[in-house]
């Protein structure tokens, strides 16, 4: 039984229905009494009782809901139609709405054969009452039996069409939804980063070399001189916009650097990655490393296993944090299908980072960034950021 809500047009059709139904009862009904039939008012009360059966059904909620109520009230509806053709064989005229609800009540595998007993019946009517057969006794019945098949199958041809490009409308802007949160956080994450690096190379560094100036001063000047109380100030407001700025560097760092250390943060990522199984470990003695090292180290980790997990089709991929005497360095590692890094490069349709953006990374921090991979022996990509003169291990 079809459940699906009635559309507009569906309810006109349906109206329609109703209303061809009835006209033809009624018709059949006149026809017998004005031609004085045998059996007139045996004709009108068979149409009667199967109008009264197909209101019942109309009106019964179970008919809809259930398709056992719907079998059994197209079996009484049939039957109470049997009757008026055994009386008149204007009862025939009916067949054509009976087509219709057969194909809307039942599935298409038991409404077909319906159908066709259904004409059958209509036109062996003709043949009950001794009336001339001619094509049209054959081709009427057959005609409209197929008329209706084509009708019905072709509206849920459409509705099926119709609601498969609905949940896709539905689909793309639920996408763009998202599409467009991604895009704001990702513009969210890369001006904080972005103020984090200008606030760092400028202000923070500025206010830095104003310390060791004002310091550098401090000692030249006599304990007795009267400038040296000013200089101690100046330096000291120097020192804590600098512990300021610093603060703010930190509070822009990206959230993944936000509650813990970088190895925390890769050791995060390595857990939560999807596809292959990703092993993490840090080699040498852990320093703290300037807010825009972190950043690079993590982004550089977080594109190439994305590449790892879009591209390579890898079983398994290793991320090594090393700390060394004068740099630091990152390596990702997997054994996926690999690539020719001499190749073209292909733009990254997903918006990733991709190889060119992690190399300009690490050049704006005086790195480098290597690859190493051939088809079918996997990839290796290796970050070295030089450590600055402030950080040794």
């Amino acid at each position: 039984m079809d459940s699906r809500p009635l559309t507009p047009v569906l309810r006109v059709l349906r109206l329609c229905l109703h209303a061809l139904l009835a006209g033809l009862l009624t018709l059949a009904a006149i026809r017998a009494v004005a031609d004085g039939a045998p059996h007139a008012y045996a004709v009108v009360a068979a149409a009667a009782v199967m109008a009264a059966v197909y209101a019942a059904g109309v009106l019964s909620p179970a008919v809809h809901r259930s398709p056992r109520a719907a079998a059994l009230w197209l079996s009484a509806l049939g039957a109470a139609w049997l009757a008026l053709l055994a009386l008149s064989p204007d009862g025939l005229w009916a067949a054509f709405p009976l087509y219709f609800l057969l194909l809307h009540l039942m599935p298409v595998r038991w409404g077909l054969p319906a159908v066709a007993v259904t004409a059958g019946a209509a036109i062996g009517s003709f043949l009950l009452h001794g009336r001339t057969v001619t094509p049209g006794t054959f081709i009427g019945p057959l005609l409209g039996a197929a008329v209706a098949v084509a009708t019905v199958l072709g509206y849920r041809a459409l509705y099926r069409e119709s609601e498969s490009r609905r949940e896709l409308i539905e689909e793309l802007v639920s996408t763009r939804a998202e599409l467009a949160e991604a895009e704001h956080q990702a513009g969210v994450l890369a001006e904080r980063e972005r103020l984090a690096r200008e606030i760092h190379d400028t202000l923070a560094q500025g206010l830095s070399s104003i310390q060791l100036l004002l310091r550098a001063a401090e000692r030249t000047l006599p304990e007795d001189a009267p400038a040296a109380a000013h200089v101690r100030r100046a330096r000291r407001a120097a020192q804590d916009n600098l512990a300021e700025a610093r603060r703010f560097v930190r509070a822009l760092t990206p959230p993944d650097l936000e509650h813990g250390s970088l190895a925390g943060a890769l050791q995060r990522l390595c857990a939560t990655a999807p596809g292959p199984a990703v092993r993490f470990g840090v080699s040498g003695t852990p320093v703290e490393l300037p807010t825009p090292y972190e950043v690079a180290l993590l982004r550089t980790a977080q594109s190439a296993l994305a590449n790892t997990v879009r591209h390579a089709a890898a079983g398994r991929a290793e991320i090594t944090l090393s700390f060394m005497d004068t740099s630091v360095s990152l390596d990702v590692v997997d054994d996926g299908r690999g690539f020719d890094p001499t190749a073209a490069p292909v733009p990254d349709g997903d918006g990733g980072f991709g190889l060119p953006a992690m190399r300009s990374r690490a050049r704006s921090l005086g790195g480098t960034l290597s690859v190493e991979s051939a088809p079918g022996q996997g990839t290796a990509v290796a970050l070295t950021l030089p450590l600055p003169a402030e950080v040794t291990v």
